[in-house]
């Protein structure tokens, strides 16, 4: 908490120096002449390869000999019953289970070729490389641009403070919220409504520049208003991003996801392109699942 209280600090002192929040409107937009972050290119091949995983809690296996290949710039949904282990999987995927008691798996994950659970690779690192959006939205109670600027400051990614500016608009702007609170930057985050705070998670998970990003049902808590914008948002971020999303919504999958999986106690029943598993599932528990007969 000394930390945060900081860096809370030192971004309230550059909030002051800028002046109030129309001021800082106006130095923000200024960035806005900048080339933009250039569309990352793909590469051959997956970018996550998810090889014979099992994971335990304690003595319950809750995942079992799972395998996929998780493929750039493309939307993968996971979807499943309650219990079945979609949480688990991508909780794995930025090693968030790590400190759980009782929590323990096999089988390897790779991004690129390099085991994301070898003993070189820095968990905090790679979740700078692997973003995380949760279920319920969860801002720190200081400003939205404190929380966009966050990660950035943590992790040293800019030189001078025209390059955090910029860092924090282009969260903005990707997460489709720059508009909606461009003049009111020193604001509480909490005073966002329940959608917005959800936007600005998913800003505050872009601003460290991750390639993946890994989303837990991310609108089950909103409105319906704000799940279409987050949906929206889903799709548009694909361009420059892997997107992984977990729900229970069958029609969300159908709408944001390139291909989905189904998970069923703990293992991969049917994985492929969205259209083909909606319209002609190949395996009889996925159809009886989306035809809500399997609970």
């Amino acid at each position: 908490m000394r930390h945060e209280e900081t860096e809370k600090n030192e971004t309230n002192s550059e909030l002051r120096t800028v002046g109030a929040g129309q001021q800082l409107t106006v130095q923000l937009a200024n960035m806005a002449k900048l080339e933009p972050e250039p569309k990352r290119e793909s590469a051959q091949g997956p970018i996550m390869t998810i090889s014979s995983l099992n994971a335990f809690y304690r003595d319950q296996q809750v995942l079992k000999d799972v395998s996929l290949n998780i493929q750039e710039n493309q939307v993968l949904g996971i979807m499943g019953p309650s219990g079945c282990g979609k949480t688990t999987l991508i909780r794995i995927l930025n090693r968030m289970n790590d400190n759980v008691p009782g929590f323990r798996r096999t089988g390897s994950v790779t991004i690129q070729g390099q085991d994301i659970y070898a003993k070189e690779v820095d968990p905090v690192i790679l979740k700078t490389r692997v973003g995380m959006v949760f279920q319920a939205p969860n801002p720190f109670p200081i400003s939205i641009y404190e929380n966009v600027a966050f990660g950035p400051k943590i992790h040293k990614l800019f030189r001078k403070k025209k390059e955090l500016n910029r860092i924090v608009r282009d969260s903005l702007e990707r997460a489709g919220l720059w508009e909606e609170v461009k003049d009111r930057l020193d604001t509480n985050a909490l005073k966002l409504s329940g959608g917005q705070q959800q936007r600005l998670c998913i800003a505050r998970a872009l601003a460290v520049h991750p390639q993946i990003l890994l989303m837990d049902e991310p609108a089950s808590a909103l409105d319906p208003g704000s799940t279409s914008k987050v949906e929206e948002l889903i799709v548009d971020l694909r361009q420059n991003y892997t997107v992984v999303v977990v729900t229970h919504n069958m029609q969300q999958a159908a709408r944001v996801a390139n291909n989905v999986v189904f998970l069923y106690r703990g293992e991969v029943v049917e994985v492929g392109k969205a259209p083909d598993i909606f319209e002609n599932p190949t395996s009889v528990l996925t159809e009886k699942y989306i035809r809500g007969n399997l609970i």
